[in-house]
């Protein structure tokens, strides 16, 4: 990518995918050639390029959709930078400005809270490009690192930081003391040489901070909060030292070295506090990242050896022992023990495992050896998905973050202007030039956008990482800030209020008693892989009955199977195949017809022989999964409205409807009718959830407002979802919910304060109502007090765990 030697024209160099032919050449020259202040294009087959000539202002982005509407791709990337020196919303803005200006960068995002970028640019751009932009903006910049567990950098800047507003403390505090002493008479005021000796190491050394960072700034044409904080300071400072020169140690009048001094070491412990606030807002992560092992124990040919985490391949068999944690995501072979799965799932209990069930990386194993196969490594496991969904989110503006951004791009230049009407103001009435420059300095002081910045991204991190920590995955805060206006949930039935496989509902004998009944439809099933085979075994071992040996075993398409058990010829299948057979239900009959109606799936068992006779009705239905109610009743305490949509019969759902007290029922929907029910609830004003985990459900998910996927289900309706909750208890719906309308309550708490702070602080200060300390000990306390307002939600838990505790 490069920019033309002509001031008035812009070059770009976009890679096109697609092209076969000349014709193609044509058809991408024609439509770039067709766009608004586009001067040249031209494309090369060859290196799959086109170079365009544009007016300065054209954005690449235009390029782009005229490429893709003739047909055609401009590939793209991303990347992920890590920015220093950005202290406020004006960094944030000065920092994507810079980025917007590389040709061919298509969208960019800064986030003050996480000093992270986000860059969607065509293929051609180079992170050292972005990069170069960044720092030639005013600040440091390095591939963002994903994983970090080496946190000596950070805490040596920390420690340094510290250390500086200690020794700020210790040098200010002299200076700071008269004003206490003249509280109470006493004159403690220092000679104007210590002062000046006091506070000159505070204004120069550790305020040299605020000269680097404005100076940056004022190069790059823009302002922030150090230029304020510079040109602040600078004036008490240079005020005292002319007012020490002109009357020396004789009739000295009131020195402001005290203010100088003090306002430095208020904005470095600002900033220090305000520092340790956001690390704790990124714990979700921290925690996250210290589940992932270094090393994993391998057995390869029949020999255990450790090995980096990086050397494991799909299909290794990785031996897990008691207490270590899983390395990898994979399926156990052998063993038996429970993993601790809770900062993945949110799952307080250990989950038992078994022989064919899965293994995620980063859960901890309790007391068994257990045999796990390698499914996914690298990126690709499960905790690797959760950290980029986490990071993502957290890095991500809201929709209203644009309005805070346009009015920080504008903050401080407005506000050196109100600095200097007030000084002109002052003077014009009368007031001498000591009285106006204090005012002025004020005004600088306490007009800071740090607080305006953190307050929307502290409130995302904190609220997603709250609900990271309990199994709830928010995609970015967008759906965080649309799942706070949700008045109706939809959910699909199977696997989202069910549990997603048939259980033996009722056992009705004729003639036997329900053990022998149990007993004898267990040994005609006991070699089927049939979901209703597979729940009548289970309810025969839950009630100890071993199956008899079954010979002759023979299935019958579409009615049923059967088999010989003790010389005795059973058939167990549908009502069709009783009708077949010529045998009469007699009393049971009424009560199978009512089991249907309410959804259940029949099975009749009959023995044929010399005497062909009813042994009694096995009836099967979906469970309702146990934290279902609950779910329903929480929403329902949250104001908003239930509608249960799936494609299973309308008695089935009519059943779960009415056990759970769902407002709305809409059975035998079509996969993709779904989506148009969806639509339609949005028509009537309703801000919809969809709730579901199949591949069925993803057009749905995507057709809501925002949809919120079971971890348990697919991938397909993870991806199409804003929010995946990672274990599937339905209480986590009304939760997420609850934690989003949380989250957008802090949002606005902390906008609404960091706007009346300047609203009221700015004209106060003008009018000679604040000094400078008092403005620098606010405008500290303005971001300390956005960052703790938001670290609130870290204390935040779904109400059934908050139940339990």
């Amino acid at each position: 990518m490069s920019v033309a030697a002509d001031p008035a024209e812009r070059e770009f160099q976009l890679p096109v995918e697609g092209m076969t032919c000349a014709s193609c050449v044509l058809r991408v020259e024609k439509a770039l050639r067709k766009v608004p202040g586009v001067h040249e294009a031209s494309v090369n087959l060859g290196t799959e390029t086109a170079t365009v000539r544009t007016d300065p202002a054209l954005p690449a982005q235009a390029l782009r959709e005229a490429i893709e509407k003739a047909g055609y791709g401009v590939p793209q990337r991303e990347y992920d930078f890590d920015v220093q020196g950005m202290t406020c919303a004006s960094c944030v803005a000065r920092v994507e400005k810079a980025l917007r200006k590389v040709a061919g960068v298509n969208e960019a995002s800064v986030n003050l809270a996480t000093e992270s970028a986000h860059v969607r640019a065509d293929a051609g751009v180079s992170a050292e490009q972005l990069r170069a932009a960044i720092e030639k903006a005013g600040y440091q910049a390095q591939a963002h690192q994903t994983r970090s567990r080496d946190a000596a950098p950070a805490q040596a800047r920390a420690d340094r930081e510290r250390n500086h507003l200690i020794i700020a403390a210790l040098l200010s505090l002299p200076l700071a003391l008269p004003m206490a002493g003249g509280l109470f008479g006493a004159d403690w005021m220092l000679p104007g040489w210590l002062q000046l000796l006091l506070a000159t190491p505070v204004q120069f050394w550790l305020g040299a901070r605020f000269y680097r960072a404005g100076w940056k700034a004022v190069r790059a044409g823009a302002g922030n909060m150090d230029l304020l904080v510079a040109l602040g300071t600078s004036a008490a400072y240079g005020l005292s030292v002319y007012l020490l020169w002109r009357h020396g140690e004789h009739g000295m009048p009131h020195l402001y070295f005290e203010a100088s001094a003090v306002v430095i070491t208020l904005v470095l412990l600002g900033k220090w506090l305000e520092a340790r606030a956001k690390r704790q807002t990124t714990e979700a992560i921290r925690a996250l990242q210290v589940l992932r092992p270094d090393t994993a124990r391998v057995r390869r040919d029949g020999t255990e050896r450790e090995m980096p985490i990086a050397d494991v391949r799909l299909g290794d068999l990785v031996v897990v022992r008691p207490g270590e944690r899983v390395a990898v995501d994979g399926v156990i072979e052998e063993g038996r023990s429970h993993l601790d799965e809770s900062l993945l799932t949110g799952e307080s209990l250990p989950v038992a495992k078994q022989p064919g069930d899965k293994a995620t990386g980063g859960a901890i194993n309790a007391e068994g050896l257990l045999l796990v196969r390698t499914t996914a490594i690298g990126g690709e496991t499960t905790l690797s998905r959760i950290i980029r969904l986490v990071e993502s989110a957290q890095a991500a503006k809201a929709p209203i973050q644009h309005l805070v951004d346009k009015v920080s791009a504008v903050f401080v230049p407005v506000v050196l202007v109100i600095a200097l009407l007030t000084f002109g103001g002052w003077m014009l009435a009368g007031a001498d030039a000591e009285q106006a420059i204090i005012n002025a300095v004020a005004v600088l002081v306490i007009a800071c956008p740090c607080a305006l910045g953190l307050a929307t991204p502290a409130a995302i991190m904190a609220g997603t990482g709250a609900g990271a920590r309990h199994g709830i995955l928010i995609k970015d805060a967008e759906a965080l800030e649309v799942a706070h206006a949700v008045h109706t949930v939809v959910f699909d039935k199977t696997g989202t209020l069910t549990v997603g496989r048939p259980a033996l509902t009722a056992a009705l004998p004729h003639g036997v008693d329900e053990r022998e009944l149990l007993r004898l439809a267990a040994s005609v099933q006991q070699g089927s892989e049939h979901p209703l085979a597979r729940a009548v075994l289970d309810a025969a071992a839950a009630a100890g009955l071993a199956a008899a040996p079954a010979q002759a075993v023979e299935a019958l398409p579409g009615r049923g199977l059967q088999a010989r058990v003790e010389g005795r010829l059973l058939r167990l299948g549908s009502t069709r195949l009783l009708r077949e057979t010529g045998i009469d239900p007699g009393p049971l009959a009424q009560r199978a017809q009512e089991l249907e109606q309410a959804g259940n799936t029949v099975s009749w068992l009959t023995e044929d022989g010399e005497q062909r006779r009813l042994l009694g009705l096995l009836a099967f239905g979906d469970r309702i999964k146990p934290g279902a109610a609950e779910a329903l009743a929480q929403l329902r305490r949250l104001g908003v409205r239930s509608v249960l949509l799936t494609g299973d019969n309308r008695g089935s759902a009519q059943a779960v409807g009415k056990a759970l007290g769902i407002d709305e029922v809409v059975a035998e929907v079509l996969p993709a009718d779904k989506a148009e029910k969806i639509a339609a609830l949005k028509a009537a004003g309703h801000g919809v959830a969809m709730v579901g985990d199949g591949i069925n459900d993803a057009p749905a998910l995507a057709a809501a407002d925002v949809g919120i996927a079971m971890a348990t289900g697919t991938d397909v309706a993870m991806h199409a979802a804003g929010i995946t909750l990672m274990r599937g208890d339905p209480v986590l719906v009304p939760a997420s919910i609850d934690v989003s309308r949380r989250t957008w309550n802090k949002i606005r708490q902390n906008l609404f304060w960091a706007f009346i702070y300047n609203l009221v602080g700015i004209p106060l200060a003008a009018l000679g109502l604040l000094s400078p300390v008092v403005a620098g000990a606010a405008m500290a306390f303005s971001s300390v007090s956005v960052i703790s307002n938001a670290l609130l939600l870290r204390r935040w838990a779904p109400k059934k765990e908050r139940s339990m505790q």
